[in-house]
């Protein structure tokens, strides 16, 4: 069976896609022209918040990101209302991150949902893929911290400053470390 949909299809449903396909690279030059503008010295909160509910897939009130911001596309990125996103916070957004309300993100987090494969022979081919990943509600990440392709993290939890998350972490539960570990 061919598979007749668009490389941006692809992309958005988590399956390999070609990153170089030109709906997709002309989505990346609209964002880079987007994040200049966000990172712009003198902007205030209420200006970056309407350039945020220009590009972004939903954007709750009173959210509040300080810049540098740097993200691949922002239309797969939802934020609930009151999120905080220290300085130099990243987001690889190929398909959908979303962050729920009152959650604090620390200065120079990283949160991936573009993945590679595995295989040497097919990441020679250029494809890549993503995977969603979802944070809850009054969730506290501290600075420096990673967020990996595919976790979801619990309403409530705290990853610890440095944190490398590479699985689940249950509501409400302390992880930290590399990678991190829930405390017990």
């Amino acid at each position: 069976m061919t598979d007749n949909r668009t490389q941006k299809e692809r992309m958005l449903s988590g399956d390999l896609y070609d990153p170089m396909d030109a709906e997709i690279v002309a989505d990346q030059e609209v964002t880079l022209a987007w994040m200049e503008r966000f990172n712009a010295p003198g902007q205030t909160i209420a200006q970056r918040h309407a350039l945020l509910a220009e590009l972004f897939g939903g954007v709750g009130a009173g959210v509040n990101i300080r810049a540098p911001f740097h993200c691949d596309y922002g239309y797969n990125i939802t934020l609930g209302d009151g999120v905080f996103m220290n300085f130099g916070c990243v987001i690889l957004d190929v398909v959908a991150v979303t962050i729920g309300d009152r959650t604090m993100i620390g200065p120079h987090v990283k949160i991936f949902a573009a993945d590679h494969p595995r295989d040497a022979d097919t990441r020679k081919t250029g494809l890549e893929f993503g995977r969603p990943v979802v944070i809850g509600k009054d969730v506290w990440i501290g600075g420096g911290a990673i967020i990996v392709p595919g976790v979801t993290i619990g309403d409530g939890a705290v990853i610890g400053a440095g944190a490398v998350v590479t699985r689940d972490v249950p509501a409400g539960a302390t992880a930290v470390g590399n990678p991190a570990r829930v405390r017990a």
